[in-house]
């Protein structure tokens, strides 16, 4: 069996059963090369990130989706007291082989209701689209809970996700590039259940090696659905971008960062 089309089977489980790890598990060993187009974002990220921590007298972040450290590692470096919570053994893996990998406290678990330590945080991260889990609205609540339980009052919970457009609203299916290289295209294949806000994808890798398939099933949510989440959780919105070099967020912005403030007790 060709690598592409295993990889392609092993993901396909994700449309009838959910485990935390199955993500991780079956991209952990390449997952940085089917994403290079995010390591531009990563410097204004963590920029943006540590501005929210100004005029506070402690640093700490706590990344849901640690994954192979892309985000947890620079702050590690800065001297920013860092933990992470992940699904997978396999992403946690590649992390462990990198460079101060190994300095990282790293909890495997789920997001909706593993602690991590005993401690509270400044912030909590959850990037790349993490919010939209598949297991839908009730997990995605959990999700803010679990962010306010690890959060000291004032504390931020920060949250990453794309905004779909108005044709993908529709219930059509949609194609769309996601990355352009010289070497390496992914197209998005992509079709929303406007009953469910369950949204299913079949990410393509084209290389000169051949073919690969991711295919995900995520829980969309609309910057405002993310509101009312949190809203209802404890939290209250502090800013929002259309990414993460702070540029404003508008009607026709593809990305959203969202920063929710947790209310005192």
């Amino acid at each position: 069996m060709q690598p592409e089309r295993a990889l392609h089977r092993r993901n396909r489980g994700l449309l009838t059963a959910y485990e935390p790890a199955r993500y991780g598990e079956a991209v952990g060993d390449n997952y940085d090369s089917l994403y290079p187009g995010v390591d531009s974002e990563t410097e204004a990220a963590v920029e943006r990130l540590a501005g929210l921590a100004r005029g506070r007298k402690e640093c700490s972040v706590l990344e849901f989706g640690i994954g192979t450290g892309r985000l947890a590692l620079p702050f590690h470096k800065r001297g920013v007291r860092v933990a992470g919570l992940d699904g997978s053994e396999r992403m946690v893996g590649q992390l462990r082989r990198r460079p101060f990998g190994e300095e990282i406290d790293v909890v495997i678990g789920d997001y909706r209701n593993t602690r991590v330590g005993d401690s509270s945080f400044s912030r909590v991260l959850l990037a790349f689209n993490g919010i939209f889990d598949p297991r839908g609205l009730g997990a995605q609540l959990d999700i803010f809970r679990n962010a306010a339980r690890h959060l000291a009052p004032g504390g931020y919970f920060i949250v990453e996700s794309w905004v779909m457009t108005d044709a993908q609203r529709s219930g059509s299916g949609s194609v769309m590039p996601r990355y352009v290289g010289e070497e390496h295209v992914e197209l998005q294949l992509a079709r929303f259940d406007v009953a469910s806000n369950a949204i299913e994808r079949t990410l393509v890798h084209l290389r000169p090696s051949g073919m690969e398939f991711v295919t995900v099933t995520d829980t969309y949510a609309s910057p405002g659905e993310l509101d009312v989440m949190a809203e209802v959780t404890g939290f209250e919105r502090y800013a929002r971008y259309s990414g993460w070099d702070g540029g404003e967020f508008t009607g026709s912005s593809a990305n959203n960062i969202s920063v929710y403030a947790r209310r005192a007790d």
